[in-house]
């Protein structure tokens, strides 16, 4: 029989366990065949990998992503174009949604929102304010209080 669990480490768990899948999915659609015969559809992927692993990094930038993989920044925009999205909605939608989950998290209450917003690559607290009402339509600290 399972323990049933509540509170701060059940909200932990089950969000580990949802990162857990995503991961295991990640890596099943990434170690796929890509069918497109110019490697476009493999580099973007690649690009999006190492975008995920530089989150926390202020410097990132679809310059700074460019650079890293030796290609022009025209080049990595017209990557993402081809995707739908831009680099720099990309790196943003990505730290936000990083930033949200943390806000959500209740053993990081006690976490201020400048530290979540830094450790997330937005170390500007107005800044971080700014771009987490724009995209979901409340302020961090409204975000935090509503979950």
């Amino acid at each position: 029989m399972l323990p049933e669990l509540d509170g701060p480490i059940a909200h932990r768990l089950a969000m580990n366990t949802v990162d857990l899948l995503a991961t295991l999915l990640a890596d099943e659609a990434y170690s796929r065949p890509v069918p497109d015969g110019t490697g476009n559809a493999r580099m973007l992927r690649r690009i999006q990998l190492f975008i995920d692993g530089q989150l926390s990094n202020p410097d990132l930038s679809p310059g700074y992503v460019a650079a890293a993989h030796y290609i022009s920044t025209r080049s990595l925009h017209k990557l993402f174009e081809d995707s739908g999205t831009t680099a720099a909605a990309w790196i943003r939608g990505r730290r936000l949604a990083g930033a949200r989950r943390d806000l959500a998290d209740p053993l990081l209450a006690d976490v201020p929102i400048a530290a979540i917003g830094a450790r997330w690559g937005l170390p500007d607290p107005a800044h971080f304010s700014r771009v987490f009402r724009a995209a979901h339509g409340c302020s961090p600290s409204a975000y935090r209080q509503r979950t």
